[in-house]
C-alpha cells in the first residue's frame, strides 16, 4: 500500500506528506459523515475504501488537479465495476469469472499511458470489494452512494488542500526546443555558415529535455490518441532537427553545394516555420502560413539538387544534410500542428501517409491500433494482464471455496505484492509478511486492551491513517503492510465488535495472498521483461538489418518513388521499447554480456525514417562503382546488426557467435568521386548507422558486454528507446 516517490519538489510540506495528508483527510471525513452522522456502515465501508484504492492503492502521477481530471473521468468506471461486483456476488464461480475478465481488462489498460496504469490497482479493488459475500444487491445504491462521496471528498481534497506547483508540460518544452531551433536557423543562415559552441551547447540542452524521463509521468504524451502521438512526433523532431542543425556541415568555398540564395532561402523558411511552431505550441499564436512556405521550399531546394549534375562529396554532404535539416523542420511543423488543432488541422494531403498515420483518425480507431498491437504473448502489457487476472481469480477461487474470513484482503495481498518477476515477488513478499506479522502483534495487543471502546479508535484512525500513508512510501511495503494492517483494525473495530483475532485473520489473508503471488509468479513469465527484451531486441535488430539492405538495393537501382511496408520494423521497435520500459524497473538477474538496449532501439528509429525518406522521392540509379560502395556498407552494417540479433537472443551461458565482421569504416578506396544527391543522401544515412551500431557493440555503455552489475545512477532511468543524442522521429505507435 502507499503511493510512490514524486521526485517533484516544492515549499513546504513534502509530496508524500501532502498526499498523506488529503488521503487520510477525504478518508477519515466520508467515513465518519457515512457512519455517524448517517448511520450507513455500509456506505461508510465504501466511502473509506473508495478514498484507499483511489489514492493509496493507486498511483496516478502528476499534481492534485491532474489527478482530479484522472478521478472524475474514472469514476463512472467504479460505479460500473461496483455495480458488477455486487451482482456477480451470488456465487462464487460467477465472481471467479468476473475477476478473471475484470482483472485482465483492467491490467491490460496499462497500454493507454501512465495514468490510466497508475489508476488500474484502485479499479480493480472496487471490483473486489463488492465480490464477496452477503450478496446483496439491495445495498447497491448505498455502495454506489458511499463510493462517490469518498471520491467526491477526494477530489476536493487534491484540488484545493496543499495543492502541488505543476512542472513544465512536455508540449511547453517541445515549444522551447522549437523556439532553439528557429534561433540556430537564423545563426546557420549567417557566416560562418555553422553553429557557435553557445549555440550548440542549447540545441543539445533542448533536446536532451525532451526526453521523456525528464518530464513528470503525467506529463509525458504516452496515451493513444491523435494528439499525444503528435505530441511525441514533435518532440521526436525537434530532437532530430536540433542534431541535424549541430552536426551540418560548412558550405564549400567556392560556391556551395545549391545556388547560395536557395540555401538561404531553405534556412530562412525552416527558422521562420520552426519559430511559428514554437508560438503555436506555447499558445501565444494561432497562425501556421510559414509551415506551407517551408513545404514549397522543401520540395523547390529537393527539386533543384536532382536536376544538378554529379557533384563532390563535399558539396554532395552538404547539400544531403541541407535538406535532412529541412525535412525534420517539416515534420515538426506538421506534428506541432496535429498536437495543437488535432483532427482540425490543415495537414496537405500529399503529407507523408506511413510518418503521419494517424492524422484525421478517430479516437476509436487509434485506440484499437495501440490495443491489437499489444494483444499478443510478446507483449509485456499482455503478460502483466495475463498475470495479475490469473493470480486474482485464484485468490477469489479459494476466498470463496474456503469461506476465507476477510478473503478481499487476500486478493488485496495479490494485487499489492504480485511483481513482474519471481525474484522480485518472492523478496517484496518477505518483507510483506514481516511487517504484517510485526503489525499484527501491536494491533492485537491494542484490540485486547482497547475492547469495545469505539470512541477511542474513531479519535485514533486519523492518526493511525496519517502515519501509515505518510511512512509506507518512504520506508518501503514492509511498513506499508504492517501500519495498514493497524488501518484496517481500527476501521473495522468501528463497523462491528473485534477481537484480537482480526489480527490472525489478517495475516492469514496476506500469507495467502502472497503465496499466490510467488505461485503465479514463477508460473507466469517469471524473468519479467528479462526475457521477452532478449527476444524482442533480436527481432528489432534483425528487421533493421532487412530494412537497410531493402532500402539500399532500391537506392541503387533507381526508379521511382514508393512507401515502404516497414510495419514489421515499426510493430518489431514498438514491443522492444515496451519490453525496455518495463525492464528498468526491474533488477538485472546476471552479470555478463548483453547488448546496448537503448543503442539498438536508436537504431531502430534511425533506420525506420532514413529508409522512409529515401524511398519515397526515388531517383535515378547511382552508378556501378557507387553502387558497390553503398552494396559494401549496407552489408557490413546488416551483418554487425545480425551478429548483435544472435548475441541478444542467446541465453545466458551460450557462447558468443562465431566468425569475422566486416568493417564499419569508410571503404578503402577513399572518398567517393562525383554522384548524384540521393547516393550522398544513402550513404550519410549509412554513415550515421554505422555510429549508431558501433554504439550497440561498444563496451562502455550502461547495459554493455564488458560492464560488471552496478546499480544505475538514482534518479537518472534511462527512458524506453532513447538515443544518447538526438535521433529520427518514431511513429509513435
Amino acid at each position: 500500500m502507499g503511493a510512490g516517490h514524486d521526485a517533484r519538489t516544492g515549499r513546504g510540506p513534502s509530496v508524500v506528506a501532502r498526499r498523506a495528508l488529503r488521503t487520510t483527510l477525504a478518508a477519515c471525513v466520508s467515513f465518519f459523515v457515512c457512519l455517524y452522522a448517517l448511520d450507513r456502515p455500509v456506505a461508510a465501508t465504501y466511502a473509506l475504501f473508495g478514498v484507499v484504492s483511489m489514492a493509496a492503492l493507486s498511483h496516478i502521477p502528476g499534481t492534485g488537479r491532474q489527478r482530479v481530471a484522472v478521478l472524475i473521468r474514472t469514476t463512472p468506471v467504479a460505479w460500473v465495476l461496483v455495480t458488477i461486483g455486487t451482482y456477480l456476488a451470488v456465487r462464487t464461480w460467477t465472481a471467479v469469472a468476473g475477476m478473471l475478465l475484470i482483472g485482465f481488462a483492467l491490467a491490460f489498460v496499462a497500454v493507454a499511458g501512465p495514468r490510466a496504469a497508475g489508476a488500474a490497482p484502485g479499479l480493480q479493488l472496487l471490483y473486489i470489494l463488492p465480490c464477496f459475500p452477503p450478496y446483496a444487491p439491495d445495498t447497491l445504491g448505498e455502495r454506489l452512494a458511499g463510493a462517490t462521496f469518498g471520491l467526491l471528498l477526494l477530489v476536493l481534497a487534491e484540488a484545493f488542500v496543499l495543492p502541488e506547483e505543476p512542472g513544465p508540460t512536455y508540449r511547453r518544452l517541445a515549444s522551447g526546443a522549437a523556439g532553439t531551433a528557429a534561433r540556430c536557423a537564423a545563426e546557420l543562415g549567417r557566416a560562418p555558415y555553422t553553429l557557435s559552441a553557445a549555440s550548440t551547447e542549447a540545441a543539445l540542452a533542448s533536446g536532451e529535455s525532451l526526453r521523456p524521463f525528464r518530464v513528470d509521468e503525467a506529463d509525458r504524451p504516452a496515451g493513444p490518441g491523435l494528439r499525444d502521438r503528435a505530441l511525441t512526433h514533435a518532440g521526436l523532431a525537434a530532437r532530430t532537427l536540433l542534431g541535424r542543425m549541430v552536426n551540418l556541415p560548412p558550405p564549400p568555398r567556392p560556391p556551395g553545394p545549391l545556388p547560395m540564395e536557395l540555401e538561404s532561402e531553405v534556412l530562412t523558411a525552416v527558422g521562420r516555420a520552426v519559430g511559428e511552431s514554437a508560438a503555436l505550441l506555447d499558445g501565444t499564436a494561432d497562425s501556421t502560413e510559414a509551415a506551407g512556405v517551408l513545404r514549397k521550399v522543401r520540395e523547390e531546394a529537393a527539386s533543384a539538387a536532382a536536376r544538378e549534375p554529379p557533384t563532390t562529396a563535399a558539396r554532395g554532404r552538404r547539400r544531403a544534410a541541407l535538406l535532412e535539416v529541412a525535412d525534420a523542420a517539416v515534420a515538426l511543423v506538421t506534428a506541432a500542428e496535429l498536437a495543437v488543432r488535432g483532427r482540425r488541422a490543415q495537414v496537405p494531403c500529399d503529407v507523408d501517409a506511413g510518418r503521419f498515420w494517424y492524422a484525421g483518425r478517430l479516437a476509436p480507431g487509434l485506440w484499437w491500433h495501440r490495443v491489437a498491437g499489444h494483444a499478443g504473448p510478446r507483449s509485456v502489457h499482455f503478460q502483466n494482464a495475463v498475470r495479475i487476472s490469473l493470480a486474482l481469480a485464484a485468490a477469489r477461487t479459494i476466498a470463496g471455496v474456503d469461506s476465507l474470513p476477510h478473503g478481499f484482503w487476500a486478493m488485496l495481498a495479490v494485487l499489492s505484492l504480485t511483481r513482474t518477476t519471481a525474484a522480485q515477488t518472492r523478496a517484496t513478499v518477505r518483507v510483506a509478511i514481516t511487517g504484517t506479522l510485526l503489525g499484527a502483534l501491536v494491533t492485537g495487543i491494542l484490540l485486547a486492551l482497547i475492547g469495545g471502546h469505539t470512541v477511542v479508535y474513531a479519535i485514533a484512525l486519523p492518526f493511525v491513517m496519517l502515519t501509515a500513508f505518510r511512512v509506507g512510501p518512504v520506508r518501503g511495503v514492509g511498513w506499508a503492510q504492517g501500519m495498514f494492517t493497524l488501518v484496517v483494525a481500527f476501521v473495522f473495530a468501528q463497523l462491528a465488535p473485534v477481537t484480537w483475532q482480526l489480527a490472525e485473520v489478517r495475516i492469514l489473508d496476506v500469507v495467502i495472498g502472497s503465496l499466490i503471488g510467488v505461485v503465479f509468479g514463477v508460473l507466469a513469465w517469471p524473468r519479467g521483461a528479462e526475457r521477452e527484451l532478449h527476444r524482442a531486441v533480436a527481432l528489432l535488430l534483425t528487421r533493421e538489418a532487412e530494412t537497410v539492405e531493402r532500402t539500399t538495393g532500391a537506392v541503387v537501382e533507381g526508379g521511382p518513388g514508393r512507401t515502404p511496408d516497414d510495419e514489421p520494423l515499426l510493430h518489431a521497435l514498438t514491443m522492444a521499447e515496451t519490453a525496455f520500459a518495463q525492464h528498468q524497473s526491474e533488477p538485472r538477474t546476471h552479470e555478463g554480456p548483453r547488448p546496448d538496449w537503448q543503442a539498438a532501439m536508436m537504431t531502430g528509429h534511425h533506420v525506420l525514417w532514413g529508409s522512409r525518406r529515401l524511398l519515397v522521392r526515388g531517383g535515378p540509379a547511382v552508378g556501378p562503382e557507387n553502387g558497390a560502395r553503398l552494396d559494401g556498407r549496407a552489408t557490413g552494417l546488416a551483418t554487425r546488426m545480425r551478429r548483435e540479433a544472435q548475441r541478444a537472443g542467446r541465453a545466458p551461458g551460450d557462447p558468443e557467435p562465431e566468425g569475422a565482421l566486416p568493417p564499419l569504416g569508410a571503404d578503402a578506396d577513399g572518398p567517393p568521386g562525383l554522384s548524384s544527391p540521393r547516393f550522398f543522401s544513402a550513404l550519410a544515412w549509412l554513415d550515421s548507422l554505422a555510429v549508431d551500431v558501433a554504439r550497440v557493440t561498444a563496451s562502455g555503455h550502461p547495459f554493455g558486454p564488458a560492464r560488471p552489475k552496478s546499480p544505475s545512477a538514482p534518479g537518472k532511468p534511462s527512458a524506453p528507446g532513447e538515443p544518447a543524442a538526438p535521433g529520427e522521429p518514431a511513429a509513435p505507435a
